[in-house]
């Protein structure tokens, strides 16, 4: 019978398709991984996993994943029902996004009407989302790029504009836009491969038989700002952030390109059990002016 703590040790090795790197996340030794893997076939009748070269999940490796990750979703659902059901309080509210930076105002008027929810920040790539939902390891994720994944309802929050920020004595700082040729032979600054900046940057350039001049990649995106600011380079910054408390001198120029853009989305699993605190969330979300930076019925 297959144990549910090899079902969990599966789903690690599953997503990081390393056997070294998923035992240390799970605090085991590797032989000991390699043990339960194995015996997991063997129960199973057949391998999960390729393993000519890099350890790669095959076709029945990721069919038997996405039915473990809904079952192991509706056992925690199932667990978290019950302790709604039963505690004083209305529970925890986990909440998954590439960057929060966007996320302060509603966080802190859902906190401010709500002290006793506890809020759970989970810092995610867009990629994992939709494996995060269907396993309900969390109840809602704010995504800056598409997530083209079945079983998930989502409503858009806003669309914005995507600019260039650069130094105030740059030689472009005093025009209202540039197009993306001007900026061919720029150094850039920009977040890892992955994230939705970095993903926009790329696009942007490929489209044009061009290829981003990257002088630096950082995880730390509040730093970009600062980065440009500096002289390092250029960087591609949303509107939204010209709106944040923390500035630093540095001009923010248009990008003549219509495709220079980004919608910001809120997502939550179709067939997911909605907590009272992630319900109570999802309408602070949606029911947030992001022009205004306050909630709607606050205008």
């Amino acid at each position: 019978m297959v144990e549910l703590n090899s079902l969990k040790q599966f789903l690690v090795v599953a997503r990081l398709e390393h056997l070294s790197r998923a035992a240390d996340e799970l605090h085991i030794a590797q032989p000991s991984l390699s043990r339960t893997i194995a015996r997991l076939e063997s129960e199973l009748g057949t391998p999960l996993f390729d393993r000519t070269g890099r350890l790669r999940l095959n076709d029945a490796g990721k069919l038997f994943r996405d039915h473990v990750e809904r079952s192991l979703g509706e056992l925690e659902a199932g667990r978290r029902a019950v302790a709604e059901a039963t505690s004083e309080g209305i529970g925890t509210v986990r909440l998954a996004s590439e960057t929060f930076l966007t996320l302060t105002g509603p966080l802190a008027a859902y906190k401010r009407a709500h002290p006793s929810i506890e809020i759970e920040l989970h810092w995610s790539p867009a990629e994992d989302m939709a494996r995060r939902l269907r396993a309900q390891d969390v109840d809602l994720c704010v995504a800056s790029q598409p997530i083209n994944a079945e079983g998930l309802e989502s409503t858009q929050l806003f669309e914005e504009a995507v600019g260039v920020g650069m130094p105030l004595d740059h030689p472009l700082a005093g025009r209202t836009s540039v197009s993306i040729d001007e900026l061919a032979d720029q150094p850039f600054v920009t977040a890892r491969r992955g994230h939705w900046l970095r993903r926009l940057l790329d696009r942007l350039f490929v489209a044009r038989g061009l290829t981003p001049k990257i002088v630096c990649e950082i995880d730390e995106l509040a730093a970009i700002a600062a980065l440009i600011s500096a002289g390092l380079g250029i960087g591609l910054v949303p509107a939204f952030a010209r709106r944040g408390a923390t500035r630093v001198p540095a001009v923010w120029i248009a990008v003549d390109s219509p495709d220079c853009r980004r919608g910001v989305t809120l997502h939550w699993g179709a067939e997911s059990h909605l907590s009272t605190a992630a319900r109570l969330m999802r309408t602070t979300i949606t029911g947030w002016d992001w022009t205004t930076g306050e909630p709607q019925e606050e205008r």
